[in-house]
């Protein structure tokens, strides 16, 4: 399989400020970009850079954007690698697979964000299904991610920590957690989101109890058939 095939294509830059983190994940992610910015000061005193950090929690809270926003921050390239897309029915090849993106974004210090890392990370021997080859698989993950430089940043997501190996839970230094935004926050969102609008599109319907996905999703769509109405408004009113 073509290398270049296995990476999402997503050029899309995002600032931290446009992520909605509580107050401890923004200090804990603001703490990590200082650490990068100046690694070799730190380095001259021995002291080790976190570079292997797992965001986990519920979907659609920002842990895509997260990775993105690091990698603009940082000014490096970011390698999206959805887990799912990579699994072989040939494990032998799904291990080859993962190697050499582990060795691009290496070789180019890049950040390598992994999606749905419960996709080959699940516990070994969890699964009655399990077999010697996913055990192998979960053994390779972990010497990639052991020897994964420090000049690099690995940045792992999941929605379900609790199925994935404790050794490769192990691995990361930094865990950052989401989850599902409280109406009060989720306020705050739509009044940023609907800003941008003329003030008579933004008086939408809101919906709680979502993530900022689909709180995102639910609003531009709403946005949208006001401005269609607005549109074909104009279109009976004209001769």
């Amino acid at each position: 399989m073509n290398l270049y095939n296995l990476i999402i294509q997503d050029k899309e830059q995002v600032d931290l400020n446009e992520v909605f983190l509580n107050e401890e994940n923004k200090a804990a992610l603001i703490q990590l970009i200082k650490e990068h910015t100046y690694i070799k000061e730190l380095q001259e005193y021995g002291l080790p850079v976190n570079n292997k950090i797992l965001l986990q929690g519920s979907s659609g809270c920002g842990k895509t954007m997260t990775a993105k926003a690091l990698a603009h921050a940082l000014g490096k390239n970011i390698i999206i690698l959805n887990l799912s897309n990579i699994v072989s029915s040939r494990i032998g090849e799904t291990s080859q697979n993962i190697k050499m993106i582990f060795d691009k974004a290496a070789r180019e210090r890049s950040v390598l964000f992994l999606d749905e890392l419960d996709q080959i990370g699940k516990a070994r021997g969890s699964d009655d299904k399990d077999v010697g080859e996913m055990r192998r698989l979960v053994n390779t993950l972990i010497q990639l991610i052991d020897y994964y430089p420090e000049n690099a940043l690995l940045l792992c997501a999941t929605n379900h920590p609790e199925i994935i190996d404790t050794a490769i839970l192990r691995r990361f230094q930094l865990k950052i957690n989401y989850e599902m935004p409280s109406t009060e926050f989720l306020d705050i969102f739509y009044n940023r989101l609907l800003s941008q609008f003329p003030e008579e599109m933004r008086n939408i319907e809101r919906k709680y109890a979502v993530s900022f996905a689909e709180a995102r999703d639910h609003a531009l769509t709403a946005v949208k058939a006001a401005l269609i109405e607005k549109l074909e408004a104009r279109e009976t009113i004209s001769p």
